[in-house]
């Protein structure tokens, strides 16, 4: 039996994936937009969101702009991806009967995510030290990978938990099978 108290931070929580998948929406959309001006007028990017001018960049390699764009915006819509995978595992659970083969599948979905932006961040992190070496002003940039090892060891966790409740599923649909 769930108790009150287990129900209320279940659902506490539950909110507070909904507060963070719409802050990590926000930030992936007004990432997208800086991007979109970045091309179109780029002396508009110091008035928009986080500021993210990355006009230097471009006049020196259009190859490490694009490139570079490309991580922050696919770190930060996998971020928010993620979050909504967690609001949709949230939603459909059944507390009373968690071991359910959706709860299993969407467990692991949260830990390949995890774990992919856990390696995106870090290649990242490896990419901007590398354009540091050649003279690329790369520094503002940190703040989008700063956090990929935490990633990558959450995902790995994350992703012993996922085998854990698939074996818990294998044995829940075996039990039901013999009584």
């Amino acid at each position: 039996m769930i108790s009150k108290t287990n129900n209320f931070v279940f659902w506490g929580l539950y909110a507070v994936a909904w507060l963070i998948f719409v802050g990590l929406s926000i930030e992936g959309g007004g990432l997208i937009i800086n991007f979109i001006y970045s091309l179109y007028k780029p002396e508009v990017v110091q008035n928009l969101y986080q500021k993210l001018d990355m006009m230097p960049i471009f006049n020196e390699s259009k190859w490490a702009f694009f490139g570079l764009y490309g991580f922050v915006l696919s770190i930060a819509l996998l971020k928010a991806i993620l979050f909504y995978i967690l609001i949709v595992l949230m939603h459909k659970m059944d507390l009373k009967k968690p071991f359910s083969t959706f709860v299993s599948k969407q467990i692991a979905k949260v830990s390949y995510f995890t774990l992919s932006i856990g390696v995106l961040g870090y290649i990242a992190q490896e990419i901007t030290k590398s354009l540091n070496h050649y003279g690329f002003s790369t520094h503002h940039l940190d703040q989008f990978w700063v956090d990929s090892k935490a990633f990558i060891l959450m995902g790995a966790v994350i992703y012993i938990i996922a085998t854990i409740f698939k074996k818990g599923v294998e044995i829940q649909n075996e039990n039901d099978l013999t009584v």
